[in-house]
């Protein structure tokens, strides 16, 4: 029998009530010559907007800062990988079968079936559910030695790729004690533990000695949390931060040779358009839109070529989706906006997504549109957008990042029961279409049906894909095992150290 290993609950306890209020990497370097003695200094993008939720946005700070994990994980080609499951297979149509590996919680308690079947039970009880369990109905019960058996209400041939998604990262039974809030702290599973926060602008991680991984080689990390591209590059340029993520692609040129890392991403930045409300809610007041935008300006003036003009929701990374697209139909002639005003929003969060705007506000106006231009901080946005207070909102949206399945980010992203509809989408068609997709086990007839929903969502001009990124991160020359990961779920992981 597995010893329980030494509990964290000080720093943990210290912790809760602040919260509650694998890809490309590189060679050896030794860490003791940080100057601060080998701890990692990360600057990340996105503040946590939802006190470290694993349910939310958050849930992808805590995958890439190396605190959390699922059953499973992503390999470079995008198939299911073990991760807490060592195994899996499929029993019948609608029920699967995880083996676990041996595992310990960050609070001490082991890794068993039933802690892990009631921490996916609690995330199907989440409000609003993460985006991985969009239309799905899951539950999960302990079975056998060392099993986890998942029955979906309808087939779900893409399960093991829907279980690696952040937001069902597997916690300690410690970390849903307090009602109505979520803990991460202490209660994940991964190299790395939040000891130490500082409201939203910085965290302090230590690291996990009894990882089942084996030992990272930092012994933590020192996170700040800065919106600002322009300080993060200069963090980095003046040696203050190790590694910085979003680098402004007006600023990649200005870095040390080597430093500036650039990688294809699966991120799309698109202009969503408000399809219930407001001018859009007119679909040829959205084609109008659609016609107005010059999507190769915006890819080599803004992103200065580190992106590819929009083809759709799927770009380039995803290898396989152009030689299958199929051209959108159906679609109605454009209207004269004649005037028409509009409110254009985004964040800054992502320092191209203002001056992408910017050229839209120009080109929209061209176009006969009379646009009010607003730009927030992530954190302060979402909850309008969603809300449908925005007539248009240019959102850059990793299109893999949820589960790994093309077919559940449509479902979550543009159906009518979507998690994440910006666009507030509800179309008869669309849903049929995003329906059939996700029935579809076989990998070829899948994409093929996915293609065909892409289609129909372009058809209704909900949406109007800008471009697809290559993002740029900056790492210092002495950082060793950066993981530059083209689905943006890991940054850090055991052999990451300056």
């Amino acid at each position: 029998m597995r010893s329980v290993r030494r509990r964290r609950l000080i720093a943990g306890l210290l912790l809760s009530p602040l919260l509650s209020g694998c890809f490309a990497s590189g060679g050896d370097a030794s860490s003791a010559d940080s100057p601060d003695g080998g701890r990692l200094r990360v600057a990340l993008a996105f503040p946590p907007a939802e006190r470290f939720s694993p349910y939310g946005a958050d849930a992808t700070l805590l995958s890439r800062l190396g605190v959390t994990e699922g059953l499973t994980k992503l390999d470079a080609n995008g198939s299911a990988a073990p991760a807490l499951a060592e195994s899996w297979k499929r029993e019948s149509g609608r029920t699967w079968v995880f083996t676990l590996r041996e595992a310990t919680f960050q609070d001490g308690t082991d890794v068993t079936p039933s802690t892990v079947a009631a921490s996916l039970t609690h995330a199907t009880q989440a409000k609003p559910a993460p985006a991985a369990l969009t239309g799905v109905t899951l539950t999960a019960k302990a079975t056998g030695n060392q099993q986890v058996r998942v029955t979906t209400a309808e087939p779900d041939p893409v399960l093991p790729l829907r279980l690696s998604s952040p937001g069902l990262a597997v916690l300690s039974a410690r970390a849903y004690e307090k009602k109505g809030a979520v803990s991460p702290v202490g209660t994940a599973t991964g190299p790395f533990e939040l000891t130490k926060v500082n409201g939203t602008t910085a965290a302090t991680l230590d690291r996990f000695d009894d990882y089942w991984g084996g030992r990272a080689q930092a012994p933590g990390i020192d996170a700040t949390f800065t919106a600002d591209g322009t300080a993060r590059t200069n963090a980095l340029r003046t040696g203050e931060v190790d590694i910085a993520e979003a680098i402004p692609v007006s600023q990649a040129a200005s870095l040390d040779e080597g430093t500036g890392r650039e990688t294809a991403t699966m991120r799309t930045t698109s202009l969503l358009l408000n399809t219930t409300s407001g001018p859009f809610a007119d679909e040829k007041l959205r084609a109008a839109a659609r016609e107005a935008v010059d999507t190769s300006a915006l890819a080599k003036g803004v992103y200065e070529r580190h992106a590819d003009a929009g083809q759709g929701i799927f770009g380039p990374a995803l290898t396989w989706a152009e030689g299958k697209r199929v051209t959108p139909s159906g679609r109605v002639r454009a209207a004269d906006p004649k005037g028409t005003s509009i409110t254009l929003a985004t964040y800054d969060n992502r320092p191209e997504l203002p001056e992408v705007a910017q050229v839209l506000e120009q080109q929209l106006e061209k176009a006969g549109f009379a646009v009010k231009l607003e730009v927030r901080e992530y954190s302060r946005l979402e909850s309008d957008v969603l809300a449908g207070k925005f007539d248009a909102f240019v959102s850059a949206r990793n299109t893999m990042l949820d589960t790994g399945d093309p077919v559940s980010i449509l479902a979550g992203d543009y159906t009518c029961d979507g998690s994440y509809n910006l666009a507030l989408l509800c179309d008869k068609k669309v849903d049929q279409a995003v329906a059939r997709a996700e029935g579809v086990a076989d990998t070829a007839k899948r994409q093929d049906a996915t293609m065909a929903a892409e289609a129909a969502i372009l058809g209704t001009d909900a949406v109007v894909p800008l471009v697809h990124q290559r993002i740029v991160t900056g790492v210092h020359a002495s950082v060793r095992g950066a993981m530059l990961d083209p689905y943006e779920r890991t940054l850090v992981g055991t052999g990451t150290r300056p």
